[in-house]
């Protein structure tokens, strides 16, 4: 693995950034290529042949910009395509993982909610660690229809995005739930929101774990760089000015950006 090279992030949209800040603050020297697919923006209610084939295109652009590895910093892309890319192309890929594991074992009530795309939820991966880790609990899933879309237009603070999360958070604390897994990286821009709403719920957000897997990944690879200072550039398939509003409150660091075509 050459160190010098890029690490290629990916998301549907901007949601993927919540992924990247960590990424970036765990990897300071790293220099990150992340592309923001807002034009097929939301992943969630595409088709998995869509979706591989989408994740084929954006990975096909990152690899001729030289990465020496990509996170696939989306949810829903993860289910639908990891196995594929991880098939197909002789590069490591990290993928999100559902955060399912923290909170069954972190339960007191033994009722955790996950909030998450429909899409997520289909997939072999989420069923797995379930089974896996949260067979002894009661693991009560809401679909966040509208809450991408919230967060691609930085409306988290909205009245709309505060109608919406009380309505998904109302029949888990119903039935008593005390832990709410993150299912999308889009969610964690919706945390103080939900805080308000409610806030007997503790949140598990899965960004932070990935960043430490990828990091963990390439220092394997004997492929953390050794550069002085690594740089970010931002991408988007959207609109370039909507992707500079959203930096602009939630990047955390020095960033240049532009709009690409995929």
């Amino acid at each position: 693995m050459d160190k010098n090279k890029a690490i290629g992030v990916f998301d549907s949209g901007l949601g993927g950034i919540s992924v990247l800040n960590h990424l970036t603050e765990l990897l300071p020297k790293e220099h990150f290529i992340y592309v923001a697919d807002s034009l097929w923006c939301p992943y969630g209610s595409k088709s998995y042949n869509e979706l591989r084939k989408r994740a084929d295109q954006i990975v096909n652009y990152l690899i001729s910009r030289g990465v020496k590895m990509i996170v696939v910093a989306c949810n829903t892309a993860t289910a639908a395509a990891i196995d594929y890319l991880r098939s197909r192309y002789d590069l490591p890929f990290v993928g999100m993982e559902p955060a399912i594991k923290p909170a069954a074992k972190l339960t007191r009530t033994n009722v955790v909610g996950v909030l998450a795309t429909p899409n997520t939820f289909d997939g072999h991966l989420f069923q797995e660690t379930r089974e896996k880790y949260a067979s002894h609990v009661e693991v009560l899933i809401q679909k966040g229809c509208g809450l991408v879309e919230l967060v691609e237009n930085n409306e988290t603070a909205s009245k709309q995005a505060f109608d919406l999360l009380k309505e998904y958070t109302r029949p888990m604390l119903h039935k008593n739930a005390d832990y709410l897994v993150l299912g999308c990286t889009h969610y964690p821009f919706l945390i103080q929101t939900i805080e308000k709403v409610a806030p007997e719920l503790k949140i598990i957000d899965p960004a932070l774990p990935v960043a430490k897997r990828a990091k963990q990944l390439l220092a394997e690879h004997n492929g953390l760089s050794n550069k002085q200072q690594g740089k970010l550039q931002l991408y988007t398939t959207g609109e370039l000015q909507k992707l500079q509003n959203f930096a602009a409150t939630f990047v955390q660091t020095g960033y240049e950006t532009d709009s690409i075509s995929i």
